[in-house]
């Protein structure tokens, strides 16, 4: 139950953050592309990156925290289903089939790309 919990927690202020990005995204950047949610997936993929791969290099590396910060905070950060529906919508709806393909393509290798840069950095520091 404790576990649970810890995830139900990180969950919780990952999603709360994910809302303010994608807030202060549409300010920013207007909201003719959903920039809240590609921020949100390729700093989400990062540091899942960074912190599995610190888990594994550092030697007791406290199970919750993994779990709090992975399946919690990341798992309510990280916005694939956002990223399918605007996706879709760009798509289908607004009829912008370049728009919808270039955010496919952007979060696609920008996620695999800071993934490995999270894991190339959790390297640096173990």
């Amino acid at each position: 139950m404790e576990r649970f919990l810890i995830v139900c927690a990180g969950g919780a202020a990952g999603s709360g953050s994910r809302y303010l990005v994608g807030l202060w995204a549409g300010k920013q950047f207007g909201s003719h592309f959903p920039f809240g949610t590609l921020i949100v997936n390729l700093v989400g993929c990062f540091l899942i990156a960074l912190v599995m791969q610190l888990a594994v290099g550092i030697e007791g590396f406290p199970e919750n925290l993994r779990l709090g910060l992975t399946a919690g905070f990341m798992g309510g950060l990280t916005t694939y289903s956002s990223f399918n529906y605007e996706t879709t919508k760009l798509f289908i709806t607004d009829g912008a089939a370049g728009t919808a393909a270039l955010n496919i393509g952007v979060t696609t290798l920008g996620c695999f790309v800071m993934g490995l840069a999270g894991i190339a950095l959790a390297r640096a520091l173990t």
